[in-house]
């Protein structure tokens, strides 16, 4: 099997795992949210409205500040959404795993022993490594 297959396993084998049914359940689910759908769309809006005042030469500061006010209180009660919150939890759960098969498949790049790298140890981000997998 080529690497290329072998990373087309790997996708199916991702797609397989619990985390990821449950990702796709809370991403329908917020699909399916009515109200949260349409607060982020009022959000989207507004977030527009704040781009087009601060992009005049003669921006109302207070108009402004209001705005982001607004702004700022619609994404708290977006963020707060029930859908929105489990969403979020099963997003970093994907994001994790691909972050370590990621950290995984660089790491053996770089010579490291793929069966011997510590995903505890690493970060992910390279401007925080010791120098580990160099």
């Amino acid at each position: 099997m080529d690497v290329i297959q072998m990373a087309r396993e790997l996708g199916k084998a991702i797609q397989q795992q619990e985390c990821y049914a449950a990702f796709l359940q809370a991403k329908e689910n917020n699909d399916n949210d009515e109200a949260l759908q349409k607060a982020i769309g009022d959000f989207n809006l507004l977030r527009m409205n704040i781009n087009a005042e601060m992009s005049k030469t003669d921006k109302d500061a207070e108009k402004l500040k209001a705005m982001d006010t607004e702004l700022r209180e619609m994404y708290q009660s977006i963020m707060e959404n029930e859908n929105m919150a489990r969403y979020n939890e099963a997003k970093q759960e994907i994001d994790r795993i691909v972050s370590d098969v990621n950290t995984i498949l660089m790491m053996s790049v770089n010579g490291e022993d793929p069966e011997k790298i510590d995903l505890a140890a690493c970060t992910g981000n390279c401007a925080t490594c010791g120098g580990s997998c160099h």
